[in-house]
This record gives structure tokens, sequence and C-alpha cells, in this order.
């Protein structure tokens, strides 16, 4: 195979429209929304922009900011090492993860109705092999999507769905993350909620499944993508690096998927 000219179609495609580049990807802003967490645990900051200058006494030919937030702030990347179940693993971090292992086919799977219907919608095995029935068998080193809709929803408050009992959001089932895990060898979830675990994973046996499985079974995971509604169930290819931190747990990114037109 002809690898240097599959990299030129690729490029080609790009520019003359025939692979259209979707963006994940929410605005990162003070108004992002961030996990909240019960009291007796420490807080993750909200995204901050700080001014240093603006074309004017303090740089007047440039404008830069500082920015301040934490490493699981809006549309961000769940490293291995974020979780206790997955701290023992080598190359486990953001800043030493094999890069190969950030870019996979999409396998988006539509559960946008069930998640209009019920916020604590839970994604079963059942219907992740109800959808490859379909679709056909979820390949190795796969991004495993969960289309909800849930970006679209249009306030923090809203989008938190945070009740007296703890959040209600959408996610998966305890017995679906190692099925995906072990038996479809992904590389990881998506998710267009907060976090990558529903709001009541607290109460799950075991608690967040999909953190602790997923990091566990050393996956990765993404949070808060948006634009999910344009991408095919299969065909896509998502493009995921994090931020080269050194022993990051994970980093905003900016989240591209390639599909053809």
């Amino acid at each position: 195979m002809n690898y240097s000219q599959t990299l030129a179609q690729l490029i080609g495609g790009i520019v003359t429209g025939g692979i259209r580049v979707i963006d994940l990807t929410v605005p990162l802003a003070a108004e992002t929304p961030v996990i909240k967490l019960p009291p007796q645990f420490a807080p993750s900051k909200s995204f901050e922009l700080e001014e240093i200058s603006r074309y004017d006494s303090r740089g007047p030919a440039w404008y830069w900011n500082n920015i301040s937030c934490g490493e699981h702030t809006g549309t961000h990347f769940d490293a291995p090492i974020h979780w206790v179940t997955g701290k023992d693993y080598p190359q486990n971090a953001t800043h030493n993860i094999p890069v190969d292992r950030f870019i996979g086919p999409a396998c988006v799977i539509d559960v946008a109705q069930q998640a209009r219907e019920n916020a604590d919608f839970l994604l079963t095995t059942e219907v992740v092999e109800n959808w490859e029935r379909k679709h056909g068998k979820i390949p190795e080193h796969a991004w495993v999507l969960i289309r909800t809709d849930w970006s679209r929803r249009g306030s923090a408050e809203a989008y938190l769905n945070i009740a007296d009992d703890g959040p209600h959001t959408p996610g998966f089932h305890p017995d679906c993350v190692p099925f995906l895990a072990r038996e479809r060898d992904i590389l990881g979830v998506g998710v267009e909620t907060v976090g990558t675990d529903a709001g009541q994973a607290a109460t799950f046996n075991p608690m967040f499944p999909c953190h602790t499985i997923m990091h566990g079974s050393n996956r990765f995971g993404l949070a808060s993508l948006t634009n999910l509604d344009q991408l095919p169930p299969t065909g896509a290819i998502v493009i995921a690096p994090p931020l080269k931190i050194v022993n990051g747990s994970g980093s905003p990114l900016r989240v591209l998927a390639l599909v053809p037109v």
C-alpha cells in the first residue's frame, strides 16, 4: 500500500470538501460547566482567562493571556492515571501515552431519544449488541461515542441537572463498561455529559464504573463532547490528543472528527 498516496488523498479530501472536519468541542470560557463534587472533596477550578497585555503599555504589539482551570474542564481527556485503578500502568499520563492511541474510528451510538425520555438512561450491553447487528462489530482501537444530545441543554443548571439526591445525567450501565473495555478492546469512550459516568454512578456497583473499569483497563475517556449528531454511526475518524502535561491526569482538548461526505 502506498501510504504517501493515502495521506495525499486525505489532505485532498479535506481541501476539496470531500472530507468534512467536525469540531466536537464545546467553547472553553468562565461559564463552562464544571463537575460538582460533594463538599467533603476538593473542587476543580472553573476556567479563567487573565489578560497579560493587549496592544498597550504592558505589551504594545501583542495580545496574550494567562489561563487557569482544572484538567477536567470543558471538553476534556481522561487518562488512566486519573483514577486509582489506572495509576500503576506504564505510559498512563498525558505526556507519555503513545500518540497513535489518540486516533481511531468512531462508533456513534444514538440514544438521544432515550435520554430525552429518561435523564438517568444507561447504555446497556444489549443496546450495544443491537447497534452492532445493524452497523457491524465495534472494531479494535475505536472510540465509542454516545449521542444523547445532552450538549444542547442551554444552561449550566440544566446541563449538570443536579437534584437533592445528586446529578441526573445519562451514561453507561455497570455491566456495559467491561464489555466495551475487555471484549471490544476500544481506545475509550466519549460522552456529551460533564463526565463519562452517569450522574447517579456513585450509587452503582462498582461506584463510577466507567472511571473504575475503563481506566482500570488502561482506556481513556472524552467528556463534554458536542455535535455528535453530525457524525454517522460508523465511518468517521476521531482525533483527540490531550495537552502534553507531564504527569497530567487529563486536559482540555480540541476533539476533531473526519467525516466522508
